[in-house]
């Protein structure tokens, strides 16, 4: 199941994000998404854990609670879209 995690401390690392996740079942990948120009946390991030029934947990008891100072959401994540102008927003700028 693919989890993903809103409203991240911009400190908030993707091994801890593990460790959070961890306490309900086999967590088989954690990342913090950043910003491909600076490399800073864009403040959410997935979680990916091989067991349905214990992702679904984790998102019922983690969903709106304090983890590194903020209040995050977490719920399933959807299917990865594909923009419609390929994400390069300054192609046809010039």
């Amino acid at each position: 199941m693919n989890i993903y995690v809103s409203n991240l401390n911009f400190r908030t690392t993707s091994e801890s994000l593990q460790e959070l996740f961890t306490g309900y079942g086999v967590v088989t990948s954690a990342k913090i998404i950043t910003d491909r120009e600076t490399g800073r946390s864009r403040g959410f991030g997935f979680v990916e854990m091989s067991n349905d029934t214990e992702g679904q947990n984790a998102i019922e008891k983690l969903n709106e609670t304090d983890f590194d100072e903020k209040t995050i959401g977490v719920a399933v994540a959807r299917p990865k879209t594909e923009r419609s102008n390929g994400g390069d927003y300054n192609r046809n700028r010039y």
